[in-house]
């Protein structure tokens, strides 16, 4: 079994590389951190990228959001003086609806993200984190707001002072995520955001604990290249903890992975060098090779 932490657009395309060249159970443990309230609606951007991307229904150009999509309901909620600086599709609002009326209805994020990823028919298992309702909070230009607002709304145009997953001494691990860490023979930390990806599903009480625990091999596949995010905003995220932007630092920074991949410009004693853009699936699928060799 191979277990993948994973964040949004990096490990959604990675995921796909991946399934191109194993036959084993992959389980995709997801990142809830970035999870907003928006019009009455649950949106689970990370959660919601991984069904599209897999599920084939995704905006290729953007790597987020529906495939020809519309936005008429935006610009009438626009017409209402409703916010939109996050604007929901209409084909993506379906999804939230669905799942806003299901949590409604008493079931945990964990079982409604099971029933969202039948009608995607996806190849893998899908867990949230945790059932806890948790989010990214961040401190920007002196004020603190929700991850997205300063990474949508404010388009990280300026400087991060604190960063922190709020509501997490509250959360558990979602059911069956210790149990498949446990159970994983490797575990993969994708090209996701150190910090509000991979950091964030860390963060929930146990979940560390158990992948330093797992007899799994664990390896990384580094999110920055030549110093710099390979997409995002990770520079500003570990200025945010004090970790330095380079493939070395995120290493030392994650401190458990006994391989990582770095891109040749990045290459160093103890670290594997190959090619780390994912510029289509066959190279993409050659980076998830070589993780798991």
């Amino acid at each position: 079994m191979i277990v993948v932490l994973a964040g949004g657009v990096g490990a959604a395309r990675f995921l796909r590389g991946l399934l191109a060249v194993t036959s084993e159970e992959v389980v995709v443990v997801g990142n809830t951190g970035d999870d907003i309230t928006l019009h009455g609606l649950r949106v689970c951007p990370d959660l919601d990228t991984v069904l599209y991307t897999l599920g084939d229904g995704i905006h290729e150009e953007q790597g987020w959001g529906r495939a020809d999509e519309t936005y008429a309901v935006a610009a009438e909620l626009a017409a209402y003086g409703e916010p939109t600086w996050f604007r929901l599709g209409d084909r993506d609002l379906a999804t939230h609806l669905v799942r806003r009326r299901l949590l409604d209805e008493g079931l945990p994020l964990s079982a409604v993200t099971a029933r969202l990823a039948q009608r995607w028919r996806l190849p893998v298992t899908l867990l949230p984190m945790t059932d806890a309702y948790v989010e990214t909070r961040v401190v920007a230009d002196g004020r603190e707001m929700h991850f997205q607002e300063y990474w949508v709304g404010l388009r990280a145009a300026v400087p991060v002072e604190r960063v922190w997953l709020a509501g997490a001494e509250d959360a558990t691990p979602a059911p069956g995520v210790l149990e498949a860490i446990a159970a994983a023979d490797t575990i993969l930390l994708p090209p996701s955001n150190p910090v509000v990806s991979i950091g964030t599903i860390l963060s929930v009480p146990g979940i560390r604990d158990a992948v330093l625990a797992a007899p799994a091999r664990k390896v990384g596949v580094s999110p920055i290249i030549g110093g710099a995010p390979v997409r995002g905003m990770a520079d500003r995220m570990l200025a945010a903890i004090g970790v330095e932007c380079t493939a070395t630092a995120v290493a030392a920074h994650y401190g458990f992975l006994d391989t990582w991949l770095v891109d040749p410009v990045d290459a160093a004693p103890g670290f594997r060098a190959v090619p780390l853009w994912m510029n289509d699936l066959e190279s993409t699928a050659a980076i998830a090779k070589a993780a798991l060799l």
